[in-house]
C-alpha cells in the first residue's frame, strides 16, 4: 500500500523530492488512446522489484502486510473494496482501478426523456467500502445530482461506508456539503479544493490530496536548472500555494503578479514583485478557467525579460476563450492533471496532461485499509 513506482530522480533537483507516484504523461490527442502507465505491471499485482517507498526503497514491516493483504485479497476475490465511476470522467476511475489491480464496479446510469437521472447499481456492495468517482466538472450541476443519487443508491444498497471522490468545490460550498453529507456519504475525497478552508464545510471526514507531486515529479524530469528557476503566483490570492510549491522545487525564488484596479471601468495595473529576467518563470494555481489572469501574467513576465514561462494547475475548465489564449505563444509549455476530462478539439501543442490516477488510488487504499497512520511518509502525498 505504501509502495509507489519510482521516478529517476533529476540531476538538477533534490532526491528527496522525487520520490512520488509517476504521472501518467499525454501529449496532445492521439496520446489519449495510448496512454503510458496503466498496465498490468504497473498495478499492486505487478513486479514488486519496480516498485518504492515515498521517501526510500527500503519498506516498513506494515507497508509490506498491507501491499500483501491487498493482492490476497484480489487473488481470492475477497476484497470489499469498490470503486465505481459516474459519468463526468470514467477514463479517470479506470486508471485509479486499473493501479489498484481491480475492476470497475458494475453500475448503470441513464437520463430519461424529461433529464431525470436513473442509477442502478449491479452488483453487490453490503458490507463493502464504496468510493464513487465523479467529480463536480462542467456540467457541475449535472454531475453533482449525480453523485448524489450515486451515494443515495449505495446506502440503500447497505454498503459500509461510501466515500465520494470530487475535484474543486462548488461556490456554494457549504450548500454541497450538506448535500452529500444529507445524502450518505461517509467521507469525501478531494483533490486540491480551490479554498482548503472548505474542508471546514463538512460535519464527515475529509481526505484533500493535491496534485503538485505529479506536477514536481514531470518537472523534475525537465532537468531544468534550480539556478534558473523561479516560481510566479499568478495573482496576490495564490501566494501561499505558490511559496509551498516554490520550497518543494529546489527551495526556488518566489515571484507575484500583482494585479489592481484603482476604480470602476479602469484599466487593471499589473505589477510584478520579483525578479524573473533571464529565468525559467513557472506559473502555478490549482485551476485554469478562461485563462485572463494566468495569460496577462505570462505577458508582463515576459517584458520583464522571463526566458520561457511555464503554466501549470491541476484542474483545466478552459471555458472560452482559455485555449486561444493558452495557445497564442505565451506559454512555453502548459502542464495539467485529469481530474476533468479535456476533449480532443481542445489540445493544442503546448498542452500536457498528467493524470493524478496514481495519487488518487494510493489514498483510496489507504482509507480503506486503515494504514495512514502506520506509515510515515504518508503526508509526502500532499494530504492534509
Amino acid at each position: 500500500m505504501a509502495f509507489l513506482l519510482h521516478a529517476q530522480p533529476s540531476h538538477s533537483l533534490p532526491a528527496a523530492d522525487l520520490r512520488r507516484p509517476s504521472p501518467l504523461i499525454h501529449r496532445g490527442p492521439a496520446s489519449v488512446r495510448f496512454p503510458l502507465r496503466c498496465k498490468a505491471v504497473d498495478s499492486y499485482g505487478g513486479n514488486s522489484d519496480d516498485l518504492y517507498l515515498l521517501t526510500g526503497d527500503t519498506a516498513p514491516a506494515s507497508a509490506l502486510l498491507s501491499r500483501t493483504r491487498l493482492e490476497d485479497a484480489i487473488k481470492n476475490n475477497t476484497t470489499r473494496l469498490r470503486i465505481f465511476s459516474g459519468t463526468a470522467n470514467p477514463s479517470l476511475a479506470q486508471e485509479i482501478s486499473c493501479y489498484l489491480g481491480l475492476e470497475l464496479g458494475k453500475i448503470k446510469i441513464k437520463r430519461f426523456a424529461d433529464g431525470e437521472i436513473y442509477v442502478q447499481l449491479q452488483e453487490s456492495v453490503r458490507g463493502c467500502d464504496v468510493f464513487l468517482v465523479q467529480p463536480t466538472c462542467p456540467p457541475a450541476n449535472e454531475n453533482l445530482m449525480e453523485l448524489l443519487v450515486m451515494i443515495d443508491a449505495c446506502r440503500r444498497a447497505s454498503a459500509k461506508t461510501i466515500t465520494a471522490t470530487q475535484g474543486r468545490e462548488s461556490i456554494a460550498a457549504k450548500l454541497v456539503a450538506n448535500l452529500i453529507t444529507e445524502s450518505g456519504a461517509d467521507r469525501v475525497l478531494a483533490c486540491d479544493l480551490h479554498s482548503g478552508q472548505s474542508m471546514g464545510y463538512f460535519d464527515i471526514p475529509v481526505d484533500h490530496v493535491y496534485g503538485q507531486p505529479v506536477i514536481l515529479d514531470y518537472l523534475a524530469s525537465k532537468g531544468i536548472s534550480s539556478d534558473d528557476l523561479v516560481v510566479v503566483s499568478p495573482d496576490v490570492g495564490g501566494v501561499a500555494r505558490a511559496r509551498a510549491f516554490a520550497k518543494k522545487l529546489s527551495d526556488a525564488p518566489l515571484a507575484i503578479v500583482d494585479k489592481r484596479r484603482h476604480g470602476h471601468n479602469v484599466a487593471e495595473v499589473m505589477n510584478l514583485i520579483g525578479d524573473v529576467k533571464g529565468k525559467v518563470a513557472i506559473m502555478v494555481d490549482d485551476m485554469i478557467d478562461t485563462a485572463g489572469t494566468i495569460s496577462k501574467g505570462a505577458a508582463l513576465l515576459h517584458q520583464e525579460g522571463a526566458r520561457e514561462v511555464y503554466a501549470c494547475t491541476t484542474h483545466a475548465v478552459f471555458s472560452p476563450p482559455a485555449i486561444s489564449r493558452l495557445s497564442s505563444g505565451l506559454f512555453q509549455e502548459v502542464i495539467i492533471t485529469n481530474t476533468i476530462p479535456l476533449s480532443e478539439q481542445n489540445y493544442f501543442p503546448q498542452l500536457t496532461v498528467l493524470s493524478v490516477a496514481n495519487l488518487l488510488a494510493e489514498t483510496i487504499w489507504r482509507v480503506h485499509d486503515d494504514c495512514s497512520g502506520d506509515i510515515e511518509p504518508f503526508s509526502t502525498l500532499g494530504i492534509d
